[in-house]
């Protein structure tokens, strides 16, 4: 019988519990994976398509407040000018000491290839898998693993909850997912312990457990871990203190069809907190030397619509921040917004690959080679060493 079955017969899966009280929230693992050296990477996926016309607001183009009569701002009602022309909306007010320190950038008008039906599964898909349709099932920073150093002395456990699909594939990562609140007790340890003494697997695996969940205690100190967007950032963050070197996390809470002023305020808080979390929970050392790159399925359209919100568009917006970013700018070519530079006259028309902006990141943390990412990691990629979102 192998582990996986003999968890799925142990009572409430105890072995499941141990790792989960590393407290990542309920519907998103964080996935990690080791590797030797000192750069460090995290992806945040922002589920749900996040509207990066509201979070860097283009208030000096023209058209921006006739799209956005109710949902524009200007820095005189309350904007964070950032160059002029791009303000950052106020509820992310905490990253305005990263941008000043010139450790964040934003990518503008990006997106990945997926034109369809505007789908948030089918878009998610692609965005994770890096390729050009839905068909591949393996997600792209799971193949750089491939094409990059990696130690092997960690090795993969998949415990209660499955992989996110950006790091799902043949290459082993770790992911610990809550879907418990308790801990397991000393005589359930033990006799997990003298049921599968013979089991070299579970031996490992409880031993990981358990290390896991004291170095999950240490991080928390005496605090009761929580399972907030805070949380899994600390909990990211201090797992990549350690021998971790890739980390992965989602964001959901941006689909903002309706009222999209108190739901987008309180996404936007959250995804500062999730960074400036990261950076606290880092140092400063390591922060020095990490790259953050929060990116979604799809932008919204440019146009508000008639309920205060906005509804599934093209070109979107990714944010980078890390101490190994060359941040204060917004980068990318920025298309307009005057109705003939819409795309179908709905939307910001993309002018960037995302995909584009995450292998950059890759090539400038871990010096993967640029023919390995257009073809391994981002298959039909166009990506080279003067690549724009390098300055950035």
């Amino acid at each position: 019988m192998t582990l996986q079955n003999r968890l799925l017969l142990s009572r409430r899966g105890f072995l499941a519990g141990a790792c989960c009280a590393a407290a990542a929230p309920v519907l998103t693992p964080v996935s990690f994976a080791a590797m030797p050296g000192d750069a460090r990477f995290v992806t945040i996926i922002l589920r749900g398509a996040m509207d990066g016309l509201d979070l860097v607001q283009p208030y000096g183009d023209p058209a921006y407040a006739g799209l956005r009569p109710k949902l524009g701002l200007t820095p005189d009602s309350g904007l964070l000018d950032l160059d002029g022309f791009f303000g950052l909306h106020p509820a992310a007010s905490a990253l305005m000491p990263l941008w000043q320190a010139g450790e964040l950038s934003f990518a503008h008008a990006v997106s990945t290839p997926y034109r369809d039906q505007r789908s948030h599964f089918d878009g998610q898909d692609i965005l994770e898998n890096g390729g050009v349709n839905g068909s591949q099932r393996s997600g792209w920073l799971n193949r750089t693993l491939s094409v990059m150093p990696r130690s092997e002395t960690r090795k993969a456990i998949d415990i209660n909850t499955s992989l996110e699909l950006i790091l799902t594939g043949p290459n082993e990562a770790d992911s610990w997912s809550s879907q418990s609140n308790f801990a397991l007790a000393e005589d359930e340890m033990s006799f997990l312990d003298r049921l599968y003494a013979g089991d070299e697997a579970f031996t490992r695996a409880m031993q990981e457990a358990r290390r896991t969940d004291m170095s999950s205690d240490a991080l928390h100190g005496g605090d009761k871990r929580g399972t907030g967007t805070a949380d899994m950032a600390k909990l990211a963050g201090g797992m990549l203190r350690e021998d971790y070197r890739i980390a992965s996390f989602s964001i959901h809470g941006w689909d903002t069809h309706v009222g999209q002023k108190g739901q987008f305020r309180k996404a936007a808080r959250g995804l500062a907190t999730a960074i400036v979390t990261l950076k606290q929970t880092l140092g400063e050392e390591a922060w020095k030397k990490t790259v953050v790159l929060a990116m979604t399925e799809f932008g919204r359209t440019a146009r508000e619509n008639g309920t205060g919100g906005t509804d599934h568009g093209t070109g979107g917006l990714a944010i980078l921040a890390g101490g190994a970013v060359a941040g204060g700018r917004v980068l990318g070519q920025w298309p307009g917004l005057s109705p003939d530079k819409l795309l179908d006259n709905r939307d910001l028309m993309p002018t960037g690959d995302v995909r584009e902006v995450a292998a950059a990141m890759l090539y400038r943390q871990f010096g993967v080679d640029p023919n390995n990412l257009t073809s391994k990691v981002f298959p039909g990629l166009s990506f080279d060493k003067g690549s724009v979102y390098l300055q950035g």
